[in-house]
């Protein structure tokens, strides 16, 4: 089945915010300013915020002054951007009968219609820009 996980939504979530602030990088938000503006647990924001920025996709200031701010224009930022730091896209499409079953041999009865909601989440993901949320 298709995966899309929690800590990828959440990763979204926080995503969203900074895109929905975002002003090249002068308004910066904590994980905590994240955290409660989201709902989400600000231990987890903050450890999100980690990966997001290993994978270049915010920039991040400790101190007073400091906080996350998006690395790039939220039109630069897809959602393929930010899920596949959390999800293996090989992942994305399991057959029922079992990780073995679909290429060694016949397809499973599901494995076309299971092909195609493949692409067309990944069309999604891959189509979807940040820019959706800017200025919400």
């Amino acid at each position: 089945m298709i995966k899309y996980g929690k800590t990828a939504q959440n990763a979204i979530s926080a995503m969203s915010y900074l895109a929905e602030v975002y002003d090249g990088g002068r308004t910066r938000l904590s994980s905590r300013d994240i955290a409660a503006h989201r709902k989400i647990a600000q231990p987890l924001v903050a450890k999100i915020l980690v990966i997001l920025s290993q994978g270049d996709l915010v920039f991040g200031a400790p101190g007073p002054l400091g906080g996350y701010w998006l690395s790039k224009a939220p039109d630069a930022i897809t959602l393929d951007h930010i899920v596949n730091l959390f999800e293996r896209a090989e992942d994305r499409l399991q057959c029922p009968f079992g990780p073995d079953w679909c290429g060694n041999g016949a397809p499973c009865p599901l494995h076309d219609k299971l092909l195609g909601l493949n692409e067309q989440f990944s069309g999604f993901l891959a189509g979807t820009r940040l820019d959706v949320f800017a200025g919400q």
